[in-house]
């Protein structure tokens, strides 16, 4: 007996299947149909589904401890925030865990509200105001729609949480022009993937670090959807950096979820260890006891799985893969010369075809794909009105991706 969604608040627009299981890139729904999932739970199956490695420390880690408080010392989230700070990050800093992106973003906004204290500006006056940029999104909780850019997010909850503005993404001179007295930091996703899949400019991430070293502001990289290999670099805004000829930077805080955990809810935060501005503390410091938490942040299960997928990631070099699958990826479709599809951007696994044309009533034409595509059996998301997003597992086969652009080739045909 098929269990009734009617008990479901309304607030996903449910695709009519209904998954039951999944192997690597393939998934099942509950008629017994097999579609190539290059959703991935948008960015979040890094091995896709039920990869050994994940099922074997599933298996092994839940027969020791499964949840403890975080008033003890958790060994196996001390070994995570290891690996994350040396083998990703590669900067002295330390990490804090949560549950999701969006409170992972929350935690960067707290940070950043204790730096303006710690660090006021000449007048004494706290600073507390984050800049983020067009076409953003960082969250759905109420700070992190007020610093999303996008007002589809937004509509229906003022007023807003103050503290937050917007600048024109990739555009240098309005960045410089943006920063005011109140201003002590920028939000920013170097790969954006709600916004229609944008990549920072070379310029754009020179600006970045050009106006934090002038005005003491923290760099602030939101890598929830592009971090951790799926744009070819553990690091989103090294691989940015590296496909435009952009600066070696260093960010003072870096959020992560999604492919974290594979699977598994987990969200996180890497804090640099630079000493605050006129103070002996460092800003890692900044969150200290009393400030933040999470009941469920980095348990001993989750915290060894996320090491045991972050671990293969790099042991396979799935970062690699990511870049030389995305290269083959664009390279095919700009043979095509008779799809609705315009173009593809983006980095690695984290690509975006734009489309052209016309969609029925009640859909845009990111959406009308999707169903069309799901239909023939390849699964999609959508990133704006008139973008589709492949986000399949970074260990994804020549074969699978192969598969995938016959259905979008054939699919996408114009009439």
């Amino acid at each position: 007996m098929k269990a009734s969604f009617d008990y479901l608040i309304p607030n996903y627009a449910r695709l009519p299947m209904v998954p039951v299981r999944g192997t690597g890139s393939w998934l099942w729904d509950a008629d017994g149909r097999r579609y190539l999932d290059f959703a991935a739970g948008v960015a979040v199956n890094t091995l896709g589904h039920c990869h050994p490695v994940m099922v074997q420390v599933l298996h092994e880690q839940s027969q020791k401890l499964i949840h403890c408080s975080n008033l003890y010392s958790i060994q196996e989230q001390a070994e995570l925030a290891r690996f994350l700070t040396d083998e990703v990050v590669g900067e002295p800093g330390k990490c804090f865990f949560c549950n999701s992106g969006a409170e992972a973003n929350e935690a960067l906004v707290k940070l950043a509200r204790l730096y303006g204290n710690a660090a006021p500006a000449t007048d004494g006056s706290p600073r507390y105001e984050v800049l983020t940029f067009s076409k953003s999104f960082h969250g759905r909780t109420l700070a992190t729609i007020a610093a999303t850019e996008q007002e589809k997010v937004r509509q229906g909850f003022a007023p807003y949480m103050p503290g937050f503005r917007y600048v024109p993404f990739n555009d240098p001179d309005a960045l410089r022009a943006a920063i005011q007295k109140e201003t002590v930091a920028l939000l920013v996703e170097p790969v954006q993937g709600e916004g229609g899949i944008n990549v920072a400019t070379g310029a754009f991430l020179s600006a970045l670090q050009e106006v934090c070293a002038k005005h003491d502001l923290l760099l602030m990289f939101d890598e929830v959807q592009c971090g951790l290999g799926r744009v070819g670099h553990p690091c989103g805004w090294k691989a940015a950096a590296a496909a435009d000829g952009g600066p070696e930077l260093k960010p003072d805080a870096v959020s992560w979820a999604k492919g974290l955990g594979g699977g598994f809810p987990i969200g996180g935060i890497w804090a640099s260890d630079r000493t605050v501005t006129g103070s002996d503390k460092k800003v890692s410091e900044l969150l200290g006891p009393g400030k933040h938490g999470s009941t469920f942040g980095g348990s001993p299960l989750v915290s060894t799985l996320a090491l045991a997928i972050q671990r293969e990631v790099k042991d396979k070099n799935l970062a690699a893969h990511a870049i030389e699958q995305g290269d083959y990826i664009k390279q095919v479709v700009a043979t095509w010369t008779d799809t609705v599809i315009t173009d593809v951007r983006g980095l690695g696994l984290m690509l975006g075809f734009i489309l052209q044309g016309e969609a029925p009533d009640g859909l845009t034409l990111s959406g009308h794909a999707q169903h069309k595509l799901m239909a023939a059996g390849l699964l999609v998301v959508p990133a704006g009105p008139d973008v589709i997003r492949w986000l399949p597992p970074l260990n994804v086969s020549r074969d699978e991706i192969d598969q995938g652009l016959e259905i979008m080739k054939t699919i996408l045909t114009r009439d």
